[in-house]
């Protein structure tokens, strides 16, 4: 009997897009309201199901291996490959940047009770993770899998302990000005785009758990961060630390830091690979670019101060997030027509379909910035 590929693919997905992006959702859904968090939560959700359902028919189109803007290069030409160039590099440097920020502190609190050690911790962290990428994927598969278990048996965890201590009161407060604060956040969480490509190779002779992969891949995700939400803004209110399991004590805050190993690792694998496949580099180059430009990236936010974490995330989600999923739309168009390979699934698509979500998209981002 062969063995499912199923649970390696999905453990990729999820540990791509559970990163340290949830940590700061309790923090702004709580300077908005619970109940328009909980309505962008559910929106964002909706839409990136769709956004990385019509991505993973385009894999399923293309023979060969290729990371986004190689698939970008393919349906869009070059302007296509510049701009998910340009979308990958702003969104996994500055997801990176701000895992290595998060992860420091983490670290810091889990030993010594307070963020004093934060940066010697980032660079160690740092060191870790630039070895275990440069393995690659065999040892990618090993780990998401038992990262991703240990998140959902923590988020749990906190949930069943912390349930009791949520008040009704921090639950009803409603921003009106601020409808909009969580949603570059949590955009920012769902983003696994990237991952994409390595999880069409793990399924490498089981493609038709592509579709089940990517509906779980969103599920899991979805429901970690309402709980794990409602059990923060419930019990803390207004008074959420941005990295929010520090206000759980120590031993809960070894989920942030499980959580951002996998993701960090997921996250340069495809910068690496990206480098490796669609630009011709090699794995070393490849692997020294994607290690590099994060740590002076987060050497500069750290020592000048030049952004929060919640900042660096909303921001991240916000021009990443919109640009490779507008692209990605017109990707899935072309590839209906020029795909080389034949796909498990199909999703519909039209021109009003690509008009509608990135009007929708669109506004939301200018709504974010100017209200």
């Amino acid at each position: 009997m062969t063995k499912t590929k199923f649970l390696p693919a999905l453990a990729i997905l999820v540990g791509t897009a559970v990163g340290a992006g949830y940590l700061g959702i309790p923090y702004m859904v709580a300077k908005s309201g619970f109940l328009p968090g909980l309505v962008v939560l559910i929106s964002v959700a909706i839409f990136m199901l769709f956004v990385q359902l019509y991505l993973g028919e385009v894999s399923l189109r293309t023979k060969g291996n290729h990371q986004l803007t190689g698939y970008a290069e393919k349906y869009l030409g070059k302007t296509g490959k510049i701009l998910m160039f340009f979308s990958m590099i702003f969104g996994i440097y500055s997801a990176l940047a701000a895992y290595l920020l998060a992860e420091g502190k983490s670290i810091s609190y889990v030993i010594f009770g307070s963020e004093s050690y934060a940066l010697a911790f980032s660079i160690l962290f740092w060191v870790l993770m630039s070895s275990l990428t440069y393995i690659g994927l065999k040892a990618l598969k090993k780990y998401e899998k038992i990262g991703m278990m240990l998140v959902i048996a923590t988020v749990a965890i906190i949930a069943v302990i912390f349930a009791g201590g949520i008040k009704t009161e921090n639950l009803s407060y409603i921003n009106q000005s601020g409808f909009f604060l969580p949603f570059g956040v949590i955009l920012f969480s769902f983003l696994a785009f990237s991952a994409m490509p390595e999880v069409e190779r793990v399924l490498s002779g089981q493609e038709k758990l592509m579709k089940k992969v990517i509906l779980w891949g969103i599920t899991i995700p979805f429901l970690l961060y309402l709980v794990f939400m409602t059990i923060m803004v419930g019990n803390f209110g207004t008074n959420v630390p941005e990295i929010a399991v520090l206000a759980l004590g120590r031993f809960f805050s070894i989920l942030g830091v499980l959580t951002m190993f996998t993701a960090f690792f997921t996250l340069t694998l495809a910068i690496r690979d990206m480098f490796r496949f669609d630009f011709n580099m090699g794995r070393l180059k490849g692997w020294l670019l994607a290690v590099l430009i994060p740590l002076v990236l987060f050497l500069i936010i750290f020592f000048f101060e030049v952004g929060s974490f919640v900042q660096i995330l909303s921001i991240s989600g916000i021009v990443s997030g919109g640009l490779a999923g507008i692209l990605i739309l017109l990707m899935n168009r072309k590839a209906k027509k020029m795909g080389n390979r034949k796909p498990e699934y199909a999703i519909p698509i039209n021109w009003w379909i690509i008009i509608v979500m990135s009007v929708i998209f669109i506004a939301a981002v200018l709504a974010e910035f100017l209200l």
